[in-house]
């Protein structure tokens, strides 16, 4: 019997891995297709621009991406939490009036988003792009905030919904529109304004698609009229909901400040150049990324069933599967990046190559948390939103402290060192205190008579 029937075989016995697999499946080959033509898009926007403007292209993308999610209370996050939960107890005018309350709290959020960025364009384009005429780009490239009005709910909608096939398709069709775009744009002689305009089109289309496919699964879930059948008398307990949204919004601020924004953490303290270095790095980075993030938008639904039903033995069973999965495929793509990343630097331009140690020191930080990458949504479904964002408000805290001391003394490598301790540090603890809350909720379930330590 060879490895691929002992592994057909495996999913066969276990019907929860298999509509996990099967579902990251369409994600992975989604995702695959769009980090080839991103890693093409991007290498032919690095050649096309140069190493400068290629940092200030980062710059631009980065910031406006920051300032959207500063705004987001990760509503796809509340949906997947409550809407499941309604599901499963057929209580239908909930399940709408949850759905109606996030699109309207994300939209809001958005407009408020698309304000802000405005009014800081200006900074922006001189302290962080260097250059004060850049500012107008800012703002046309902001235009996706506006454009991705209910992404986030639309995508837990969709995930609720297992409509995980048509994800990868939108994901795909963005990919191939911006990567076609910046390809004319090669050819063509195209500058920056030509490849904003493509990332903005491909941001577009990866907003509005889910949200139209969206509306097509809340009638199947919850009944035609659903609009008009929510009551703010049926939403969560107040307090519930306003801990698990700002809890959200918090931890999404931390991660903003700490995890997704280095690119303007070297902007800040250093420049354009090694903007365009971290840039290169963060980008073959993702190919130790493909796969997990599709893991993670299809264990979180699985991971909250499993706890609603109190299936704690399954629920063990789950995440010893998907690490040892997610374990091997970050050791295999570790590998080839120690030994083959100068090579594929070397795609983007030889004078690239800086990014290489950058490269390296990242790998370790997000390859730890690819490992468990499931450590934040599991102590969500069990109800503890506010342990990751403090343990992520503690780390992140350090990490910045730390940041003005040695990024401007050590340079990016700095960065790459400091997220990287970041990752290890608060993955673990993170992880940690929810294998042990999923023991001691399992033996409560087992003796009754149990009560908390």
């Amino acid at each position: 019997m060879n490895a691929l029937q002992r592994i057909k075989i495996y999913l066969q016995q276990d019907p929860l891995l298999q509509r996990v697999a099967r579902n990251t499946g369409y994600l992975f080959g989604g995702n695959s297709i769009t980090m080839v033509l991103s890693m093409v898009q991007s290498i032919f926007a690095a050649r096309l621009l140069g190493i400068f403007d290629f940092g200030v292209l980062g710059t631009i993308t980065v910031f406006a991406t920051t300032i959207n999610r500063f705004f987001s209370f990760r509503m796809g996050e509340v949906v997947i939490k409550y809407l499941g939960d309604y599901l499963e107890e057929n209580r239908l005018d909930r399940a709408a009036t949850i759905i109606k309350t996030s699109f309207l709290v994300e939209a809001a959020s958005s407009i408020l988003a698309y304000l802000l960025l405005v009014l800081l364009s200006p900074w922006a384009a001189s302290h962080l792009a260097d250059d004060p005429q850049s500012a107008r780009y800012f703002i046309i490239y902001g235009l996706f905030i506006l454009g991705n009005f209910a992404s986030e709910t639309s995508t837990g909608i969709l995930q609720v919904d297992n409509k995980f096939k048509q994800q990868a398709l939108l994901t795909i069709a963005q990919s191939v529109l911006t990567a076609g775009m910046i390809l004319a744009a090669f050819f063509t002689g195209g500058g920056l304004m030509v490849v904003l305009l493509a990332y903005l089109a491909g941001k577009i289309v990866l907003g509005l698609g889910p949200f139209i496919l969206a509306l097509r699964s809340v009638n199947n879930l919850v009944g035609e009229g659903w609009w008009h059948r929510s009551s703010r008398d049926l939403l969560p307990p107040w307090k519930d909901l306003r801990t698990f949204g700002l809890t959200g919004n918090l931890s999404a601020t931390i991660n903003l400040v700490v995890r997704d924004s280095e690119v303007l953490w070297v902007a800040y303290f250093l420049s354009p150049l090694e903007v365009g270095y971290y840039k290169v790095a963060l980008a073959i980075i993702n190919v130790v990324l493909m796969p997990i993030n599709p893991l993670i938008s299809t264990t979180f639904p699985e991971i909250s069933r499993s706890v609603a039903g109190r299936r704690w033995e399954v629920l063990r069973n789950l995440l010893k599967k998907i690490t040892l999965i997610s374990a091997g495929w970050t050791v295999f793509t570790a590998a080839v990046l120690l030994f083959f990343g100068r090579w594929l630097i070397m795609i983007y331009g030889q004078e690239y190559l800086p990014a290489y140690p950058a490269l390296l020191i990242l790998v370790i930080g997000f390859g730890t948390a690819n490992i468990f990458f499931w450590n934040r949504p599991l102590l969500l479904a069990l109800g503890m939103p506010k342990v990751p964002f403090n343990v992520t408000l503690t780390a992140g805290l350090a990490k910045v402290l730390l940041a003005f001391p040695l990024i401007p003394r050590y340079g990016y490598l700095a960065e790459a060192a400091l997220i990287t301790v970041y990752f290890v540090v608060s993955v673990i603890i993170i992880t940690v205190i929810g294998i042990k809350q999923i023991n001691f909720l399992g033996r409560q379930t087992n003796f009754p008579g149990v009560s908390p330590p």
